[in-house]
């Protein structure tokens, strides 16, 4: 089965470009809650989505589900799931949890109406995902590696993929039967760290879930329909033919990819770190 991909928009004519292109999940995103002081010197997308947004692309939506992340569970917490809801959610995803209390004020307020999903994304959050697992009453469990790497202390997202904490938690996941993924992908052949890699590894680590990340296709830059068109079209198709590829790859392919990117986020931490070093002397 080829993975489920979700992508990030509130644009209606977007939001069908995904669809189309064969993205089984558009993503609408209402966290704002605390994101800018976790993230305030990351390049990280600063959502401004509303709830409206949920019943103009549920309505006009006809095969891919509509994912919403929530805000952390806070005090308007119960109006804005009952919100959310009402407007039309397949799913809604709750983030920065770190007790099993949350977790279950959460599923609660739900009550089994739409799906639920797990955003794993702190370290207390890892800490207690043993009792969480055990608890059960959610659909699927996806961890967030921009929030998770943060709460660990770590330089580069990508490390929680090399120093086991990522192969640790899909392994409890897999043996509790949930669903889940992690992190996501950009395009094949692109970037640091390129799709390919990932979606490798999401194979090996069995996950079956992977966000499209906004240099997938960043509409922000990019304000053409026709070239946002163009973007899905030919990288969905070189994304589902990889896939088909792995079918011919052997367990040695899939430790020798493991190893390069251990290699590859090796050197990138390295040159971060360097990078920070030679900021902090110069005052830059």
């Amino acid at each position: 089965m080829p993975l489920t991909l979700m992508y990030l928009t509130n644009e209606p004519a977007i939001a069908l470009i995904a669809e189309k292109n064969g993205v089984q999940r558009i993503w609408i995103d209402l966290k704002t809650l605390g994101k800018e002081e976790r993230q305030h010197n990351m390049n990280s997308v600063k959502s401004h989505h509303r709830i409206q947004d949920i019943e103009v692309i549920s309505n006009m939506l006809t095969s891919s589900e509509l994912l919403v992340r929530i805000n952390p569970m806070n005090p308007g917490s119960e109006l804005e799931i009952n919100q959310v809801i009402d407007a039309g959610a397949d799913i809604i995803m709750l983030p920065m949890w770190q007790t099993t209390e949350e977790v279950q004020a959460f599923l609660q307020l739900v009550d089994g109406r739409v799906q639920s999903t797990l955003l794993l994304e702190t370290k207390g959050a890892a800490e207690c995902v043993d009792a969480v697992l055990a608890m059960g009453g959610f659909d699927e469990i996806h961890i967030g590696l921009n929030d998770l790497h943060l709460s660990y202390g770590c330089t580069f997202l990508f490390e929680l993929l090399t120093n086991g904490t990522v192969e640790m938690l899909c392994g409890k996941f897999r043996q509790a039967g949930i669903p889940y993924g992690f992190g996501g992908i950009s395009r094949i052949k692109d970037g640091v760290l390129p799709a390919e890699r990932i979606i490798m590894e999401h194979y090996r680590l069995g996950s079956t879930r992977a966000i499209l990340s906004r240099s997938f296709c960043n509409t922000a830059r990019i304000q053409s329909l026709s070239d946002i068109e163009n973007i899905f079209d030919k990288n969905m198709r070189m994304i589902r033919d990889y896939e088909r590829s792995l079918s011919l790859k052997t367990e040695k392919d899939f430790i020798r990819n493991r190893d390069a990117i251990g290699k590859i986020v090796a050197r990138t931490v390295s040159c971060m770190r360097e990078a920070k070093k030679c900021n902090s002397v110069t005052g830059s």
